[in-house]
């Protein structure tokens, strides 16, 4: 099997001496697994670098053996940050989400495009507001649909509306910018209440019911926003 595509590099580990199994996601394909032979070399290694996009071409036997890639770069999406914490964190964090939500081989062309979306999203002052409604694309994208504005009760309290939702083991912070349009002057707080808030329904509906361990690297992004 013999295939050409680009994708965005999900992750790397070391295999043999001079060679890594890779994980993209492409555009016509899904995520693919493979082997990337010579990655340790300073030609490839250089752009081998987790959230870029590259040109792939995939060789295997069969559909049932690893193959591997041959690579060359498109665009080096996540070096441009490696001097911005918080952006860097968001990146390692969303690649993971990615990496554990979606299913081999299976093509999702809205989540390729999404994945150029959250990059370009980078461009803007509003993006950590933004990204967060990203993730609830991603989360609905996979088939779990989040309708806040559905589930949501609110409280007023100094004649403001508190937003809220009620599990059976705690009350969860909604975001007024989550249900009104048109909310403006959102604070860090706002968004760790958001990440908390996907976080808690995507390991009741994903990560637990699937005994997939949450991502350290999403606890390490939400810990930005303290």
């Amino acid at each position: 099997m013999i295939w050409s595509d680009k994708g965005f590099l999900l992750s790397k580990v070391n295999f043999q001496e001079n060679s890594i199994i890779s994980k993209f996601f492409t555009e016509k394909h899904g995520k693919c697994t493979g082997i990337i032979y010579g990655a340790t070399s300073k030609k490839i290694k250089s752009y081998l670098q987790n959230g870029n996009e590259l040109y792939l071409e995939y060789f295997s036997k069969n559909d049932n053996t690893m193959g591997y890639f041959k690579t060359e770069i498109i665009t080096p999406s996540t070096s441009k940050f490696f001097s911005e914490k918080v952006k860097l964190s968001c990146i390692v964090s969303m690649l993971d989400l990615v990496n554990l939500l979606t299913v081999e081989g299976q093509q999702n062309k809205k989540i390729y495009n999404l994945i150029n979306k959250f990059f370009f999203n980078f461009n803007s002052e509003d993006w950590t507001k933004n990204y967060i409604f990203i993730e609830l694309e991603l989360l609905k994208y996979i088939g779990f649909d989040l309708n806040i504005k559905e589930f949501c009760k609110y409280e007023v309290i100094n004649n403001l509306k508190k937003y809220f939702i009620d599990t059976s083991s705690r009350k969860l912070i909604v975001p007024n910018f989550l249900v009104e349009d048109n909310y403006n002057n959102i604070s860090d707080n706002d968004i760790y209440n958001s990440l908390i808030l996907i976080s808690e329904f995507m390991k009741k509906n994903i990560f637990i019911p699937n005994s997939i361990n949450f991502p350290i690297s999403r606890l390490n992004f939400i810990n930005n926003f303290k």
